[in-house]
């Protein structure tokens, strides 16, 4: 396995300047951020993208993930969502997701992570969500296909698919080999599940890491590496044991104000188990 680190930490400076810190913290990799103020597709030219492969293979920093999850550009952290009652918000989201499919492959990035559904709107049942978003997932997986790009699916609290067994529920109605997970540690152990434990569970299914600690408490805050209370090591270990050897992916967007000393931090803490 390999350690990276995501720019949605640095939104305070440029994408551009967020590359040479997060290089110059010792990381290899970099998940990039597919929303404002960083790499939102739109207000990525051509020549633009060109000079942020150029900038990467210079800083000998792989691309290990787009982060296509927020969309703040639009909305906010969850909306427009693939599952709002709104065609016309729903819309707005495969549109989104296709305009990162393409960013993804123009940059060489092998995948990009997404929203898990959304928050269930009132009135809505989880059954129709989930076809809804079955629905939404279809309308671009054949552009990921084409593209050469994995649609990452990325479970989180509160939202459509919170837990192991229903992402597995996505997939007994929709399976796809571009179709894969965003297996988030901190995630997992929020909503009561062993990550070690999901980590044995969703091998087969699991692309992309993202890694960060969590209080006690299993509040839905990302906390920096050893500041609260998974084992990493357990889980870690249970990833390697499971056959995975990709890129972990550290993410502590809320540390924005210190985003270099916690980057800094986390490769201290982190290096020990890579």
């Amino acid at each position: 396995m390999k350690l990276a680190f995501s720019t949605n930490a640095f939104k305070q400076v440029s994408l551009e300047e967020s590359l040479h810190q997060i290089a110059a913290c010792g990381y290899g990799g970099v998940e990039i951020m597919a929303d404002v103020p960083h790499a939102y597709p739109p207000h990525m030219d051509a020549r633009r993208r060109k000079a942020v492969v150029d900038l990467c293979r210079n800083l000998r920093l792989a691309i290990t993930n787009l982060n296509a999850f927020t969309l703040f550009a639009q909305g906010d952290t969850w909306h427009p969502s693939w599952i709002e009652p709104d065609p016309e918000a729903r819309a707005r989201r495969y549109e989104h997701t296709l305009n990162s499919i393409r960013l993804a492959r123009d940059l060489g990035a092998p995948g990009i992570s997404l929203e898990p559904g959304g928050p269930l709107p009132a009135g809505m049942s989880r059954r129709a969500a989930m076809d809804l978003y079955r629905e939404g997932l279809r309308r671009v997986l054949p552009t990921a296909e084409e593209c050469g790009v994995n649609l990452l699916v990325e479970p989180e609290p509160h939202l459509l698919i919170e837990r192991p067994e229903e992402f597995e529920e996505l997939l007994d109605g929709l399976a796809h080999p571009r179709l894969a997970l965003n297996f988030d540690i901190g995630h997992f152990f929020c909503v009561g599940v062993d990550p070690a434990e999901a980590a044995r569970r969703l091998a087969p299914h699991i692309r992309h890491v993202h890694l960060e600690d969590i209080a006690p408490s299993r509040e839905h805050r990302h906390l920096a590496p050893g500041r609260g209370a998974i084992d990493f090591a357990a889980v870690l270990g249970a990833l390697r044991d499971a056959g995975y050897n990709g890129w972990v992916t550290v993410e502590l967007y809320p540390y924005e104000a210190q985003a270099r000393e916690v980057a800094s931090e986390a490769w201290q803490y982190l290096t020990k188990h890579f």
